[in-house]
């Protein structure tokens, strides 16, 4: 399952983008959520928010999380404030099958 995720994300819509989500995986048996982030515009904290509690919610239902088209800015954000390693910034292919 692909989401793209695009534009500037407000504190607002972190509500929304989870809803999006988890109504997505209840109805689906995918192993692994795709979070294409490439379109998204000035990378900040509630980015990473969002992005951080995407992560924990595919962890709660089984699932893997993964970043598609990481800028150099978010994967510096996600490096400072240590969740590097919780929201896997790369995707490997092989594990999508």
């Amino acid at each position: 399952m692909v989401v793209e995720i695009a534009g500037r994300i407000d504190r607002a819509d972190i509500a929304l983008l989870w809803e999006r989500v988890c109504l997505a995986l209840e109805g689906s048996s995918v192993e692994a959520v795709v979070c294409d982030v490439g379109a998204l515009d000035d990378p900040d904290c509630v980015a990473v928010d969002a992005l951080a509690r995407l992560q924990l919610t595919a962890r709660r239902l089984g699932r893997r999380l993964y970043l598609r088209n990481v800028s150099p800015e978010l994967q510096g954000l996600l490096c400072f404030v240590g969740l590097a390693f919780v929201v896997t910034p790369e995707l490997q292919e092989h594990e999508l099958h």
